[in-house]
């Protein structure tokens, strides 16, 4: 048994507000203070969500609430419990130490009457010893007083600052909190994650940390090191030390020298840590017991993996003046297919174990295997790295710095900067899910176009991402590569020759091919936003990028007025943080054409957001490793809004994330318009050799078939081929059948398939086909508007893909005759399948049902073709037949 005993403190407490500076005079912090008539909270929790729930406050996110919840930030607040310590051995080694996980922000505690300290800091845990004000066996209070972020700020600028919102760059906080361009203001306060009050007797673990030193086939090596915390005369202090998978352990105990110990390991046959795609993310138990002669002290367990993570920086030899900027993993060159993270509720007190589950379960759903964790948001609880490990999901790590100039003269901010950075890498470095740390979102890159004339110049906060948390890094962790800032790299912040870009010239109009000291320069017109843009970018690793789509019909009735319910009313464009609010607009002009309708403005946004998302990350998958990563902005959203996200605040799924779940399938085929034609890719991210009959066909949207062709493929490993070349004037009156061996040695050119008598049917039925059409139906068939390029495979090795040879506003296309039928297969589980005659763009199928998975959905049909999608409620609520609508655009 150990001697660390826990008591914890979560649950109701009682908070109240006060002018600032009036608590302390009404004696909030006093044990004798009437409390009766203040409201409960709870614990975790935040104000805001406190005042909805006892009818002080609107919901925030219904209409433009939002605005009435302003005064909050400018009030005082407190937050008062009672607890009592159970009586026991009186120990003159014991110590009481009460630890605040999360403190958002400003906080002074108070216990029994007495101040015992102050924290300023949300993003890291503040311990207190209360041992001398503790009463054991007797009633304790326990206040918090919250002061108002804004007060501390006063009159603090930095000049020539360029960040919105400038007075946040004081505060030590979620910067998104006071807004953003996808997040409405809501500066939150309270007592964001758990309170424990723990007793120890003599010393207590200060640190443990895990680290993979070396592979081999036959074992790994690792090491641990351990640190401890002694306050009295303890004999024979030792860190028992179990490593265990399974029936399999290794112990180890080694005497501590100094408050620190370090054990090697070495593990046979090891299950190593994979990303959920190459492989299985095997985890080991790792427990550490602090003993003084054996008798147990203090505990720590947590869940370690066995794996080697690198940057390769190295010059692409392909590419001359450029470099590779590519994960590997055990050996093992990655492909970082993703998405940027950002805080999942604008309370993020509200994000609790179940909410990470669903979204990063949707994400491994949708093939994806990096989240980068932006830096204008909050460092996440526990639970979501812990979900990381488990799921295989690698995480981009920034540090708390966003858009702006932060004050790295202030000696005081520093201090406290250099306290979180090293809590932070402390908390985080035995995660194997964490694969690079980086010093911020954005600063160098804005500077630099802001200050274009000075190149190179130390702007404010500079010295915090270029000589504060480097060694900090190395020092407490140094298995990971430290990178700058995000966009970094190159002869401009956002190279394409270099380290890691932000798109920004798709939506934000950038263009792109800048140097230092060059003028910026921005094209904010329909055909300089477009996403036609994504497939001129030779870039080495993509970490942003995105454009606008609406949420779901369901999402905007939950929040937006009836009576508001149409295109260009104010409560509808309070939704939309980003300014000018007519980017989307000017967007859909070159692709979709503009709405004349609600329902059309939530078609056009989420296709033109899900045609340039496939766009770009086929681009880039083409490419790979010359460009080895897609991070595109947003995985998720923090409130009801209509920003980047492909998941909305309630988890519905807008079109781009099925259109990313096809584009980042394990193999992918697409087509890519150059020269005089269009050439056929494949992308193998597996790590086998793909062998697969694929078949290429050009047909018009009626149903008829211009062209057809078999292609036996052979694609090696981890590697993206072009297969194929067809002319454009190939592409027109005659199915052929032509067998193609893709690979890149003579040894892989070997086993052509034949084709089957079913297959020399189906193409000779085409044949005649085509030779009974007239001239003039050959002419319609071969009009660009009437047509689409699709490749199938015939093993079902990779997802249906199409080319469509001009915008979709273009398109020229008979209206489909859909025909569905839903079948129940399970309580409240269906099976819906669709056909059609002729082609189906867009088929989409809505359940208004939070926790709806669907197998696929916002897919095309060919014409004369059947799916079958698997519909199921994860929250485990009834489906009824009838909440299942089937519709194409």
């Amino acid at each position: 048994m150990s001697e660390s005993i826990i008591l914890n403190l979560d649950g109701r407490w009682k908070l109240w507000d006060f002018t600032p500076g009036q608590g302390l005079a009404a004696g909030a912090h006093l044990p004798d203070h009437d409390d009766a008539d203040w409201h409960p909270a709870a614990v975790p929790g935040d104000v805001h969500t406190a005042l909805v729930e006892v009818g002080w406050l609107a919901p925030p996110f219904y209409n433009m609430n939002v605005e009435t919840c302003q005064w909050v930030e400018g009030q005082e607040w407190w937050y008062r419990t009672t607890f009592e310590v159970p009586s026991g051995q009186d120990d003159a080694q014991a110590r009481y130490l009460l630890t605040f996980d999360g403190l958002d922000t400003l906080a002074t505690i108070y216990l029994n009457g007495a101040e015992i300290g102050r924290h300023r800091n949300m993003f890291i845990a503040a311990t207190f010893d209360v041992t001398e004000h503790l009463r054991v066996g007797e009633r304790n209070t326990l206040a918090v007083r919250f002061d108002p972020v804004m007060a501390s700020v006063g009159k603090r600028e930095i000049e020539g600052q360029w960040g919105r919102d400038p007075e946040r760059v004081w505060v030590r906080k979620a910067q998104c909190n006071f807004g953003w361009d996808w997040a409405p203001r809501l500066v939150s306060v309270g007592l964001w994650q758990g309170v424990t009050l723990r007793r120890y007797v003599g010393a207590r673990l200060g640190g443990v940390f895990f680290r993979t030193t070396a592979l081999s086939p036959q074992a790994a090596e690792a090491t641990v090191v351990v640190e401890a915390e002694r306050w009295a005369d303890v004999p024979d202090l030792t860190a028992q030390i179990t490593l265990s998978q399974g029936e399999r352990r290794l112990t180890n105990r080694v005497p501590l020298s100094n408050g620190r110990a370090e054990v090697a390991f070495t593990i046979p046959d090891p299950a190593l840590w994979w990303t959920h795609d190459l492989g299985e993310p095997a985890l080991y138990e790792l427990e550490v017991a602090l003993q003084a002669s054996r008798k147990t002290l203090d505990t720590h367990c947590e869940q370690v993996g066995m794996r080697t993570i690198q940057v390769d920086q190295s010059p692409d030899p392909e590419e001359p003046g450029t470099k590779f900027f590519t994960f590997d993993l055990n050996g093992v060159k990655l492909f970082a297919k993703g998405a940027n993270w950002i805080p999942a509720d604008s309370f993020v007190a509200q994000v609790d174990e179940a909410r990470y589950r669903h979204l990063l379960e949707l994400a491994v759903e949708a093939n994806v295997n990096t989240l980068r964790v932006w830096g204008g948001g909050i460092y996440e609880k526990d639970a979501f790295y812990r979900l990381c490990d488990e799921l295989g999901i690698l995480i981009w790590q920034e540090f708390m710095f966003a858009c702006a100039l932060y004050p790295d003269s202030d000696p005081d901010f520093m201090v406290e900067v250099e306290r979180e950075a090293e809590a932070v890498v402390r908390r985080l470095r035995n995660r194997p899910c964490l694969a690079l740390w980086s010093g911020n979102n954005e600063n160098d890159w804005i500077d630099d176009m802001v200050n274009w004339q000075q190149p190179g110049r130390d702007f404010p906060g500079k010295r915090i991402y270029h000589e504060l948390l480097p060694p900090i890094v190395e020092r407490l962790d140094g298995t990971r590569l430290y990178w700058p800032s995000s966009p970094y790299g190159g002869n401009d912040h956002n190279s394409a020759e270099e380290g890691d870009r932000h798109n920004w010239q798709v939506w934000h109009g950038g263009v792109l091919s800048r140097r230092f000291g060059e003028v910026p320069k921005r094209d904010g017109s329909s055909e300089g936003i477009s996403y036609r843009h994504y497939a001129e970018d030779p870039a080495r690793f993509i970490s942003e990028f995105g454009m606008h789509a609406a949420p779901v019909l369901e999402t905007l009735r939950r929040n937006v007025p009836a009576t508001a319910l149409h295109l260009g009313s104010p409560e509808l464009l309070y939704r939309n943080k980003d300014e000018p609010k007519d980017k989307g607009d000017l967007l859909m002009l070159a692709h979709t054409g503009l709405p004349s309708s609600l329902q059309e403005y939530l078609d056009f946004s989420m296709i033109c957001q899900a045609e340039g998302l496939k766009l770009g990350i086929e681009h880039y998958r083409r490419r790979k490793f010359h460009c080895s990563g897609t991070l595109f902005w947003q995985w998720n959203d923090c409130w009801p809004g209509l920003s980047w996200s492909v998941l909305d605040y309630y988890l519905f799924p807008k079109a781009g994330y099925f259109y990313v779940k096809r584009a980042y399938a394990p193999v992918l085929a697409s087509f890519k318009e150059e020269g005089d034609g269009i050439s056929l890719w494949i992308t193998n991210d597996t790590l086998e050799d793909l062998v697969d009959t694929v078949i290429v066909f050009h047909g018009d949207f009626s149903g008829r078939k211009l062209y057809e062709e078999v292609l036996e493929v052979r694609v090696p490993a981890n590697v993206s081929l072009k297969v194929k070349h067809f002319p454009l004037d190939e592409l027109s009156t005659e199915v052929t059948t032509q067998a193609v061996i893709a690979s890149r040695s003579p040894e892989q050119s070997e086993g052509e398939a034949k084709q089957s008598p079913s297959r020399k049917e189906e193409i000779a039925s085409s044949q005649k086909t085509l030779l009974a059409m007239t001239r003039a139906e050959r002419l319609r068939m071969e009009d660009p508007r009437r047509g689409y390029l699709a490749v199938r495979s015939s093993n079902g090795l990779f997802p249906d893909n199409r080319h469509f040879f001009v915008e979709v506003k273009d398109l020229v296309r008979p209206k489909p005759n859909l025909t569905v039928k839903v079948t129940e297969v399970g309580e409240g589980k269906y099976e819906v399948r669709v056909a059609t005659d002729t082609y189906a763009y867009f088929v989409k199928l809505v359940v208004p049902v939070e926790g709806t998975r669907f197998s696929d959905n916002y897919f095309d049909l060919f014409p004369g073709q059947e799916r079958v999608i698997e519909v199921w409620n994860e929250a485990s609520r009834r489906l009824e037949e009838n909440d299942i609508a089937v519709s194409c655009l």
